[in-house]
């Protein structure tokens, strides 16, 4: 049967609030839907806390949306009121990946992962810098408290065939770099599957693999698991005609799944298209127990011993 998540009840945080759209800085997501029409920008009401705490697998703090600017202390304080004690914080390019470093050094409940996504692979390679910013993702990947090279890996969404030899060098050069200092990888797969499958049994990367936001189906879960490489769900996982994606859930071993809020993109139902946060982690959470049929707590227990197993101690 297709998931039909409640509507929890509560009140937005208060660093959630406002009354009219702040200036603020650094890159933000664009008002209009995929349809073309203006997103409700207001962040929904806080979900129903967890009954153990859980870490947000992936998402991007630096990466502004809605009519507030949220403080990084403030957003892991909301976060932290519903059960979220950390997330993983992403960089897709040099300046959110310095952040992401930044924020983990500021704050405890913050682990980094460094990398260029691979539509901004493309775009280096394009203006000639894709070395020298690979260069600089190594250095940043030093940092002790950077557990992951993430995003990487292939979209074949956004950028064309044109782009993809850029992307395979790229994903190939953050499979060496995690290799070399001991660190997880963050895949971004998007109709890419068979080449980031290829490219990674042909790097015979050993570490951690997490496909974060997985959008493979039955088949691609099933070779996740023959590989030992963890899926990481969120909203999608209540999107109306993900079902097949909800049987690649279902099939997952408990030991491999991780959960993500990808924000501020990706906001689960009843709230898909506004703004997402780490504090409404809780909705992916309950719909991935809903889905596979896991009482809540010990699915939340699970996850938090996944992530240590991948990323170590905060």
């Amino acid at each position: 049967m297709p998931f039909a998540p409640a509507a929890p009840t509560g009140f937005t945080p208060p660093a959630y609030r406002a009354q009219s759209e702040a200036e603020g800085s650094g890159p933000r997501r664009s008002a209009d839907g995929e349809d073309g029409r203006r997103r409700k920008l207001e962040y929904p009401p806080a979900p129903e806390p967890l009954p153990f705490p859980v870490v947000d697998n992936h998402t991007h703090l630096d990466f502004r949306d809605g009519v507030v600017e949220v403080a990084l202390s403030d957003a892991l304080d909301a976060a932290a009121a519903v059960g979220v004690e950390a997330v993983i914080q992403v960089g897709c390019d040099v300046p959110s990946s310095r952040w992401a470093v930044e924020a983990a050094e500021a704050d405890a409940r913050v682990l980094a992962a460094v990398a260029l996504h691979p539509n901004d692979a493309a775009r280096a390679a394009e203006r000639g810098t894709l070395q020298e910013e690979l260069a600089q993702i190594e250095r940043l990947a030093a940092h002790p408290r950077v557990r992951a090279i993430g995003e990487t890996g292939l979209d074949y969404f956004r950028t064309g065939e044109a782009g993809h030899a850029a992307q395979h060098a790229s994903f190939r050069e953050h499979l060496r770099i995690a290799a070399e200092h001991g660190l997880a990888v963050q895949i971004h797969d998007r109709d890419a599957h068979e080449d980031v499958v290829r490219i990674l049994r042909e790097e015979r990367f050993e570490g951690d693999v997490v496909f974060h936001c997985f959008s493979g189906d039955v088949p691609m879960a099933r070779i996740a698991a023959e590989r030992g490489w963890y899926l990481s769900f969120g909203g999608t996982a209540t999107f109306k005609n993900n079902d097949e994606l909800r049987e690649a859930l279902r099939i997952t071993d408990r030991s491999r799944l991780l959960v993500e809020t990808d924000a501020p993109f990706l906001t689960a139902v009843p709230y898909r298209g506004r703004p997402n946060a780490p504090y409404l982690i809780p909705l992916a959470v309950r719909a991935v127990a809903d889905v596979r049929g896991d009482e809540l707590g010990e699915l939340c227990v699970a996850l938090r011993e996944n992530t240590a197993r991948v990323y170590g101690a905060f």
